[in-house]
């Protein structure tokens, strides 16, 4: 059960931790907002969440690949 959390947590939910880290707000405040204005304007602001999503892996996948030069050799 802990695994499913925490899978949950980190991968589903990483655009609004990351969000919350950026603009110094609690997480669970941006998912509250982003519930509502997802009802509110049925749905569009997913778009923006996985825009951001595939944003930050790739981001991500790019400062792994920074890290060790050697790698590839």
């Amino acid at each position: 059960m802990y695994k499913i959390k925490h899978f949950i947590e980190w991968q589903v939910f990483g655009v609004c931790t990351a969000i919350g880290e950026k603009m110094g707000i609690a997480t669970s405040v941006i998912r509250k907002y982003f519930i509502y204005i997802s009802f509110l304007t049925l749905g569009s602001p997913v778009i923006f969440y996985l825009f951001f999503a595939f944003w930050i892996n790739i981001k991500n996948y790019i400062q792994r690949s920074r890290r060790n030069p050697l790698r590839y050799l």
